[in-house]
């Protein structure tokens, strides 16, 4: 989710510079931020079903996942690696039909979360390979520091975006989706799918409030002209990635490039239960197991 991850970074350094940024620009980040969530997700979800034997779902999720990439290429011109989310707002603004393109995939995409559920979610196959197995307790996902859809999947109501608001999220009402055992066990493979299945819903209820409400101005501060020169000191933030808490930790020495800089991974602690929830398992439950943990390697290996 590579616009959480520039939004971290910068939240980081503006939090060190004590820079005000413009209100357009963190709408403008609100609703790329939370399109990149859905597409993580909808790669999250595609790939997982493939990964279990159900082919379909995953071409219906790249479907979907191809127009948000679509409308992000638009704003900023990348598909994948955006480097739009700037410190001090983003690198360009939107016009008019850029935030008509989001409407109309909000607009498009609600229906087809019931495509989803027909296809996968209560598949009867996709119930049996995923209820009751790897289940996460609260306790040992707090313990091994999980986080995200892992640890709200075990039931537990975690969201920085509510618990320690940042940006304007504050401004935006929505739910944080956990796990109920509606499947088998709080806490199993299907709890922390049906996690993700709910996120997306939240994300479009957020993309929907902060186009309503965007303001005009500029998208960029003022302040910040050619490369940042934070001042001496550090700073640390964290943001709700798609995968769960994504912190910076910056160090500053007065000078255009980090003295240190320390990246706290979401997905490196959530692997790390892997061997915990896997003992006694079947080895074909391991391919389960592993997907619904939603890790990305290079993440963990950086």
């Amino acid at each position: 989710m590579a616009m959480g991850n520039n939004l971290g970074y910068a939240l980081a350094v503006e939090k060190l510079m004590d820079v005000e940024i413009p209100e357009r620009a963190s709408y403008i980040r609100i609703i790329v931020t939370e399109l990149n969530r859905i597409a993580s997700h909808l790669l999250a979800i595609g790939t997982y079903g493939m990964d279990i034997g159900a082919i379909t779902p995953f071409l219906y999720c790249f479907r979907d996942r191809e127009r948000i990439l679509y409308i992000l290429e638009t704003i900023c011109g990348q598909r994948l690696n955006y480097n739009y989310v700037r410190i001090g707002g983003v690198a360009y603004d939107v016009d008019d039909d850029m935030l008509q393109m989001c409407r109309d995939f909000c607009d498009y995409f609600i229906p087809r979360c019931i495509e989803y559920n027909d296809l996968l979610t209560y598949n009867g196959i996709f119930v049996q390979r995923t209820a009751n197995v790897g289940v996460l307790p609260a306790d040992l996902a707090i313990s091994y520091g999980c986080s995200g859809p892992v640890l709200r999947g075990s039931g537990v109501r975690r969201d920085l975006r509510k618990d320690h608001t940042y940006s304007i999220y504050d401004r935006f009402e929505f739910d944080v989706p956990v796990g109920t055992g509606e499947g088998g066990t709080v806490g199993d493979c299907f709890d922390r799918y049906m996690v993700r299945m709910r996120e997306m819903i939240e994300s479009i209820k957020i993309v929907k409030q902060a186009l309503e409400q965007i303001p005009g101005g500029p998208h960029m501060a003022e302040k910040i002209k050619g490369k940042p020169k934070p001042p001496k000191g550090d700073a640390y933030m964290a943001v709700e990635n798609a995968r769960g808490e994504l912190g910076f930790y910056v160090i500053s020495d007065g000078t255009d490039t980090a003295f240190r800089l320390k990246c706290r991974s979401p997905a490196y602690c959530n692997v790390s239960v892997l061997h915990e929830i896997s003992r006694g398992a079947m080895v074909a439950d391991m391919v389960a197991i592993i997907g619904s943990l939603d890790i990305v390697l290079g993440e963990i290996d950086r």
